[in-house]
């Protein structure tokens, strides 16, 4: 399966997001390819960080910010199980190639009113991919959401009518989530038991039972 993270908003966690859901199928016993088409390249400096830190290598990241992806993507993938494309942020001729290699499209958005409206471009490009890949699935995942607050009801209640759907795995604005970025590990690495790798393993377990 090839798993594409966008969102046209930059900063909403995507790396973060594509990072951790590489680690958690490698942990499930899964193959895994994680590409970096984000030319900030924040994946790659991740993997470098850990190569730096003499952490054993989990999955592969190769930087791939060209828009050939719907080309090279599929020729990764024949030798994993999932490829995972950390998407760029407002570049619409990548997002485009990425879109029609997936198979399944996350968008990651912050519980704020303007994240789901700042969608609304990510939303035109994948009606445009869908003209090509009817099959395409997609859904929006709540990323930095504090707890019982609430902007973050407000913002699910608002994504609630969009197609795509909303998944009801949620991840939260966690410190754990922000040290990964500097140390090259995952938070399932620092703590197998916080609420954070619990968090991330409800997010692949839903992507399971919804993977087309």
């Amino acid at each position: 399966m090839i798993v594409a993270l966008l969102n046209q908003k930059g900063g909403v966690g995507k790396t973060t997001i594509a990072l951790h859901l590489a680690g958690e199928w490698v942990k499930r016993g899964q193959r895994v390819t994680l590409i970096d088409a984000d030319p900030q390249g924040s994946a790659l400096d991740w993997s470098q960080q850990r190569a730096r830190e003499s952490l054993p290598r989990l999955f592969g990241v190769v930087g791939l910010a060209r828009d050939t992806l719907h080309r090279e993507a599929p020729e990764i993938a024949r030798d994993v199980d999932h490829v995972i494309i950390d998407g760029p942020p407002r570049v619409a001729g990548l997002m485009r190639s990425a879109l029609l290699a997936a198979d399944l499209v996350l968008i990651p958005v912050q519980p704020s009113p303007f994240d789901g409206w700042a969608s609304a471009e990510m939303l035109s490009l994948l009606g445009e991919a869908r003209i090509y890949r009817p099959q395409l699935v997609a859904r929006f995942v709540l990323n930095r959401c504090a707890a019982r607050t609430v902007i973050a009801r407000e913002t699910a209640e608002t994504l609630a009518d969009h197609d795509p759907p909303l998944l009801a795995a949620r991840i939260g604005q966690r410190v754990a989530f922000a040290d990964t970025a500097q140390t090259g590990r995952l938070v399932g690495e620092l703590d197998s038991d916080s609420a954070a790798a619990r968090e991330i393993a409800a997010l692949v377990t839903e992507i399971g039972r919804i993977a087309p």
